[in-house]
């Protein structure tokens, strides 16, 4: 018997389950991984084993969170690999190649991603069409779909020499820590390192060795930077936004088919606007953390793709500290592809608009993405204006100014992240219309002693966003220098946090859906 509940077991860990995706945060990719790094560290410096078992396993991860999706992902990668040979090699047409691929790649992104949506507006103007029905997203097609298109163009500008080895092409889209969510990884940052031998800082090499640039080189800092991103990651996603996620859901969800943001005060939608915008930060820069870390962990480097976002005064800084990678996606393949700057204002602030309304349209099927979209293009075009007007004031440099600046763009971006999680206009209007006209102070000490974990987590989530960054930089130096079983006993405790705090329901990243 107990035989067979090993073989179930073990069944479960290597099969694709709709239901049970894998996730950074879960015991089952804990497993996966300890035992997928155990092998690893015997091979790493045999570079053709190392591209062949990375590349083996970012497919099986890719296989374990969407099952027959793997054949299309592995088509996509094929394609492209002939595809930037092909764009380089050729001189007529250059062009129309390039573009004739660019739309290879985006038809299973629009068929899987927008089909519904474009049919469902067919039919609300008139057309007799029919539903696509029981369309599945394949996770992560938005990211590595871009990915595709940036690598085709950047052949095509000679910024960069195509992949001349199929298994190193399919190692740089499969990377399995960024591959379902992000971050965007530029081939120009990511292939170089593909084949270069990794050393870690315990293996003894010179100084002069240290400074050349023909290996990748990890150092013991950097390793416990590492740790420091996973664990930081891990309370990110399975404590802070697991648990106010579900107050978020409360009060956006549905009963009944009717909307639940009517049911709730001006303060409790307060208060649930609050915990979606700490929730969505924790849980996307909680993947990216953990991401960047676990490449470390490898001998690979990416790119940070968040800098403490809430901190801007501006919502020019915000799309610089947000999201980093798609907000460079963004300037350089639309925003600078259009024109950018150089035709002179009033196109200016066109090309922010048409970059922002993709940018909002990528990360969903729905007009109230674009709305989102077009609210954070008319915010770029609005403060590019006063900056304009205002550059040379004096009392932009006040402390009083920064933070009537710093308030201002937080709950612009708050407020914009409402449309973001309601359901649909109606319940994102709603919510704000109960802020304005329903909000009793009456309700702040109920609501306290009714939920002071939500309150607490809500307070630590934003804390530790505020901190400066030299604080974190000590509390990393500390976690590295504990001795194996203080690290141990750190991440068990957070693990058994994490187990406490749980709702019965998987809660996968909020982008993986995007």
């Amino acid at each position: 018997m107990d035989f067979n509940i090993l073989i179930t077991q073990l069944s479960e860990l290597f099969s694709y389950q709709e239901k049970n995706p894998i996730l950074f945060s879960s015991g089952q990719f804990l497993l996966l991984f300890t035992l997928f790094w155990g092998i690893y560290l015997f091979i790493y410096n045999q570079i053709s084993a190392r591209i062949f078992y990375l590349t083996a396993f970012s497919l099986f991860f890719y296989y374990k969170s969407s099952g027959i999706f793997l054949a299309l992902f592995i088509a996509i990668i094929v394609i492209n690999y002939g595809a930037g040979l092909w764009i380089e090699r050729v001189e007529k047409h250059k062009g129309k190649l390039l573009f004739g691929f660019i739309i290879i790649n985006l038809i299973p992104l629009l068929y899987y991603k927008y089909a519904n949506f474009f049919v469902d507006n067919a039919n609300a103007l008139g057309a007799d069409w029919l539903r696509v029905e029981n369309l599945i997203l394949p996770v992560g097609i938005s990211f590595f779909t871009f990915q595709t298109i940036s690598y085709l163009v950047d052949i095509y500008k000679k910024e960069i020499a195509a992949c001349r080895n199929l298994l190193d092409f399919g190692f740089y889209l499969s990377f399995f820590p960024q591959l379902v969510a992000g971050p965007i990884v530029r081939a120009s940052d990511f292939i170089a390192q593909i084949r270069k031998p990794i050393i870690f800082e315990h293996e003894k090499i010179s100084e002069e060795e240290k400074n050349t640039n023909s290996f990748n080189y990890i150092s013991n800092a950097e390793l416990g930077a590492a740790l420091f991103l996973i664990v930081k990651g891990f309370i990110k996603k399975a404590i802070i936004a697991n648990y106010v996620a579900q107050y978020a859901d409360l009060v956006y969800g549905t009963k009944m088919g009717k909307a639940a943001v009517l049911n709730y005060s001006g303060f409790e939608n307060l208060m649930a606007m609050y915990a979606y915008t700490l929730q969505i930060y924790c849980d996307f820069s909680g993947y990216s953390d953990m991401a960047i870390g676990l490449s470390m962990l490898l001998g690979f480097k990416l790119l940070d793709n968040f800098n403490s976002p809430y901190q801007s005064t501006s919502i020019t800084e915000f799309w610089r500290r947000w999201h980093i990678s798609l907000s460079f996606w963004l300037r350089d393949y639309i925003y600078i592809a259009l024109g950018g700057n150089r035709k002179g204002e009033l196109w200016r602030n066109v090309f922010l608009m048409i970059t922002m309304l993709v940018g909002g349209f990528w990360h969903g099927a729905s007009w109230k993405f674009v709305f989102w979209g077009a609210m954070h293009g008319a915010g770029l075009i609005a403060h590019k204006w006063w900056s304009n007007q205002f550059k040379t004031a004096d009392w932009r440099k006040t402390r009083w100014w920064n933070f009537c600046a710093w308030l201002l763009t937080f709950h612009f971006v708050a407020f914009l992240w409402i449309f973001f999680r309601a359901f649909s206009f109606e319940d994102a209007f709603n919510s704000i219309w109960q802020m304005l006209t329903s909000m009793d102070l009456a309700f702040v000490e109920p609501f306290m002693s009714a939920r002071p974990l939500l309150i607490s987590l809500l307070f630590l989530g934003f804390y530790t966003h505020f901190v400066q960054t030299e604080h974190k930089k000590r509390l990393q130096i500390y976690l590295y220098s504990l001795p194996f079983m203080g690290k141990l006993l750190i991440l068990l405790a957070t693990i058994q946090i994490a187990m406490q705090l749980q709702s019965a329901d998987v809660q996968p990243f909020i982008y993986f859906q995007f």
